[in-house]
């Protein structure tokens, strides 16, 4: 299916390119979500007739992340989980427990922009965990791990 991006895609293109993708890629998840149209004349004439409207939108977008990425890049977050006496923890640390923790701390992150390579953490000590809050923002962000005694 040909489709025409209303917003940059990792691995795909950015605004405006007309590519070529599965049907279900674009049906189920790339249209839905607003990042793509069907590229027929009438949606790529439209497209050009909003280009600069929708280049100033996904500026401020990048603009607001990088702005939230240098307020987090200086944060570090605390995390206390019951844990045995050897280091190991009665449960993990998971994406949803970083992104709460800097929910509280006022920065709005999502669930789904914290990026955990290695799994959850399921040991106390020091980490880091990339928080992914644009196609073009990445920040790394220091998590510590306390145990607590059962």
């Amino acid at each position: 299916m040909q489709i025409i991006l209303l917003d940059k895609v990792i691995n795909l293109g950015a605004l405006g390119d007309v590519v070529k993708v599965k049907d279900g890629y674009a049906r189920n998840f790339l249209i839905p979500t607003g990042r793509a149209r069907r590229a027929t004349q009438s949606a790529i004439a439209e497209f050009e007739a909003r280009r600069a409207e929708l280049e100033k939108v996904a500026a401020a977008k990048h603009a607001e992340a990088q702005a939230l990425g240098e307020k987090l890049g200086a944060a570090s977050i605390k995390l206390t989980q019951k844990a045995g006496v050897d280091g190991r923890l009665f449960g993990s640390v998971t994406n949803h427990d970083v992104a709460d923790e800097l929910n509280k701390q006022g920065f709005k992150v999502a669930k789904a922009q914290v990026r955990m390579p290695n799994g959850p953490l399921k040991n106390v000590g020091d980490y880091t965990v990339s928080v992914h809050l644009h196609t073009d923002v990445t920040v790394d962000l220091a998590v510590s791990v306390l145990g607590e005694t059962a």
